[in-house]
């Protein structure tokens, strides 16, 4: 009895180690050419699109010189992790983000980004506002709800 006791104990420690585990998003970038984003993780695989330079996309698995990811619209695909870098673009989900010169909804707007173009992010974001900058060097702060990326 002292056994079972024993076991259940464990068995339920187990279990609530792993509940309160959370799953971090991984995001890494297309590197500065555009990629062939495959159906397998093979050359020899379906050619399904060519992902822009700077594209960013969410790691799912990575499964030798492979990684399986996620881009902005829910779609899965293959590429190479060679054609990936570290740093992290975002890119604008709404019809217009407008980037503020801090992070909050009073502060004067800095830029316009329309949706679709694509955001470096510049520091991590901080609540519900990240800070980035735009290709021609302009910088400031959106809302994390108006990028993909994050």
């Amino acid at each position: 009895m002292r056994l079972i006791s024993k076991l259940s104990t464990l068995v339920l420690l187990g279990l609530s180690s792993v509940s309160s585990l959370s799953h971090a998003l991984d995001f890494r970038s297309v590197g500065a050419a555009p990629v062939i984003m495959y159906d397998a993780p093979s050359v020899r695989g379906i050619k399904l699109y060519v992902a822009p330079a700077g594209m960013p996309v969410e790691i799912i698995l990575t499964s030798g010189a492979w990684c399986r990811v996620r881009d902005m619209n829910g779609d899965l695909s293959w590429i190479e992790a060679k054609d990936l870098i570290t740093r992290r673009n975002l890119i604008v989900k709404v019809g217009t983000a407008r980037i503020r010169s801090s992070a909050e909804e009073s502060a004067s707007m800095v830029f316009s980004a329309d949706k679709h173009v694509l955001l470096e992010m510049a520091e991590p974001a901080i609540g519900s506002w990240v800070k980035v900058r735009h290709r021609d060097g302009q910088t400031g702060y959106v809302r994390t709800s108006e990028v993909w990326g994050l």
